[in-house]
């Protein structure tokens, strides 16, 4: 199927999801750009990371639609949504590296596992891949050996190995200090910049949010409330969204 350029490379029309009789997300329409950074604010519990599991196929939606680059998700067989997902870098929360594995082993993961390169090949990328995020003299080390910081950006390294073209972070500076999650954030941006991935941001960190994000999107109890740039969200006159942005003193 042949796309217009200006196509979504992710698009999400009306999707719902309940646990129990808890309705996590309620009717959520949202979409981003090829080379647009989309950030995902609101607070704890209100289904943001819910939402990034539905758009890789971790859960499934209970109704509405679910597009990466034109083509439907929801409902789709194992095969094709496979091969959907080698186009989806996933940046998880705690980075989710093994830890029996080295750096170098972490990355080459995806690599072994999804591509026939040979072992120089794939070493050799690898250390490109580490080099992108200034840990190429890491790659020895094991995951236990270095700081929250460095396994984010190893973490990133290994959603970068497909060369995927829409990447999801899933709170990307939990955990890190406010100069270390700064550097995340400008890790983030430079990526974007140069690769021009779609990317998709789910976090609380509102002045990271604020130096990456093209645009924002402010959810509370399931649904979104407020969009917009950093600076359209600072004009609402919804009082939640006005305390949601003001700085802790």
């Amino acid at each position: 199927m042949t796309l217009p350029a200006s196509a979504p490379a992710l698009q999400v029309s009306a999707v719902s999801k309940s646990f129990g009789g808890q309705r996590v997300l309620d009717a959520i329409d949202l979409q981003v750009a090829p080379g647009e950074i989309l950030v995902l604010l609101g607070r704890s519990g209100t289904g943001k990371s819910v939402l990034l599991k539905l758009l890789v196929g971790l859960q499934h939606a209970d109704s509405g639609s679910i597009r990466i680059h034109g083509q439907e998700i929801c409902g789709i067989a194992a095969g094709p949504l496979n091969a959907i997902r080698k186009r989806i870098g996933f940046l998880f929360q705690s980075a989710a590296l093994y830890d029996a594995m080295t750096i170098e082993e972490n990355v080459a993961f995806p690599l072994r596992r999804h591509t026939a390169l040979s072992d120089a090949s794939r070493r050799e990328q690898v250390r490109q891949l580490l080099a992108i995020v200034g840990m190429e003299k890491e790659l020895g080390k094991m995951p236990n050996q270095i700081s929250g910081g460095m396994q984010k950006r190893v973490g990133l390294a290994r959603a970068l190995a497909l060369s995927p073209d829409i990447l999801l972070f899933d709170e990307p500076t939990t955990g890190l200090d406010p100069i270390t999650a700064r550097d995340i954030g400008d890790l983030i941006r430079k990526l974007q910049r140069q690769r021009k991935i779609a990317g998709l941001v789910v976090t609380h960190d509102v002045p990271v949010a604020r130096m990456i994000a093209d645009r924002l999107l402010l959810m509370r109890d399931g649904r979104i409330v407020c969009t917009g740039t950093f600076a359209e969200l600072q004009r609402s006159s919804d009082p939640f969204v006005a305390d949601f942005l003001q700085p802790i003193p």
